[in-house]
């Protein structure tokens, strides 16, 4: 075991734990940040997908020592601050939840895409979005999701 420092959501943690340990259950089991959920454990699904330095990880393969250099971590918890981040906004609009379980990694993903281009044609959200399943096949409503979240962060900069 080993005392690790993580910069999460603005906040930073002390965690002790194996050097090898998953941050995925760091996150959840002792920070108790379940937003992020596990789904294959080996970063195929996209389940768990966070921020490090915001770039989109899947946080089942990363290990605690990996990210303790003061790297900033963002989860689906500190997604947006002070209320709901327009692609949370845009999901409950284009009706995408259904089960919800992937949601979170999918939400993630896609803001990852929008933060780098927001204006992001069909094309371009599908292919980036390729790695993150969803069980129910709500990946029309995702995609009017993320162009429905993009055309308002747009415009929200030219207001």
């Amino acid at each position: 075991m080993a005392q690790f420092e993580l910069l999460i959501n603005g906040t930073r943690h002390q965690v002790e734990a194996d050097p090898g340990a998953s941050l995925l259950w760091i996150l959840r089991e002792d920070l108790g940040l379940t937003g992020t959920k596990y789904g294959c454990g080996i970063a195929q699904c996209g389940t768990c997908t966070i921020h490090v330095d915001g770039n989109p990880m899947r946080a089942c393969a990363l290990r605690v020592e990996n990210v303790s250099g003061g790297q900033q971590i963002t989860t689906i918890e500190g997604l947006s601050e002070g209320g709901n981040h327009p692609l949370q906004e845009a999901w409950i609009a284009a009706q995408v939840p259904q089960c919800g379980y992937c949601q979170p990694g999918q939400i993630m993903q896609a803001a990852a895409l929008l933060r780098q281009n927001p204006t992001a044609d069909r094309e371009t959200i599908r292919n980036y979005m390729s790695g993150v399943l969803c069980r129910c096949g709500t990946y029309m409503r995702i995609l009017e999701a993320i162009e429905r979240a993009g055309k308002a962060m747009t415009e929200s900069k030219t207001a």
